[in-house]
C-alpha cells in the first residue's frame, strides 16, 4: 500500500540542512579545505635528493682519484656488452660522456636538470661508492 505524504515536502534548502544534520549526528563533517595525506616533499623527489647525494660524493671520490673513472667506464662497457644489440639510450649517453674531461662530466652528473635526474638514473658513478657511504647516504634521507 503506498504511503500517503500529509506534510508539505520540503524545499531544497530544508533537505540539505535536514541531510547536514544527519551527518553531523553521525559524526560526519563537512570538508572545507583538502590537506593533502602525503608531506610536500613526495617520495619521487626524495629519491631524486638521494640521487644527487650519491653523485656528489662520487664526483668528490673521483676528483681525489682519478683512476675511478676507468672503473666507471669499464662498468659502462660491461653494462653495455650485457644488453647486447640494443642497450638503453642512457647507456650510450654515459659511454660518451665519460670520455669527456672529467669537470664536464661531474657537472653533468651533479646538475640540477630533468635530463641531469634522467641520467642519474642509470649512472655508473653510484656504483663507485663503498656499501657504507650509501648507507650513509641512505640514512641522510630517509623519513
Amino acid at each position: 500500500m503506498p504511503r500517503i505524504r500529509t506534510a508539505k515536502p520540503l524545499s531544497p534548502a530544508e533537505r540539505v540542512r535536514r541531510h547536514r544534520a544527519r551527518r553531523r549526528a553521525a559524526g560526519l563533517r563537512a570538508v572545507t579545505r583538502w590537506r593533502s595525506s602525503t608531506p610536500a616533499w613526495s617520495d619521487h623527489r626524495v629519491a631524486e635528493a638521494r640521487s644527487l647525494a650519491f653523485h656528489v660524493l662520487a664526483a668528490r671520490r673521483i676528483a681525489a682519484n682519478p683512476s675511478l673513472l676507468k672503473r666507471a667506464r669499464s662498468t659502462v662497457a660491461r653494462w653495455l656488452e650485457r644488453y647486447g644489440e640494443r642497450p638503453p639510450a642512457a647507456l650510450r649517453e654515459w659511454q660518451e660522456l665519460l670520455q669527456r674531461p672529467w669537470p664536464e662530466v661531474a657537472a653533468r652528473a651533479t646538475e640540477l636538470s630533468e635530463d641531469a635526474a634522467r641520467l642519474r638514473q642509470s649512472s655508473p658513478l653510484a656504483t663507485l661508492l663503498s656499501p657504507a657511504e650509501r648507507r650513509r647516504v641512505h640514512d641522510a634521507f630517509r623519513a
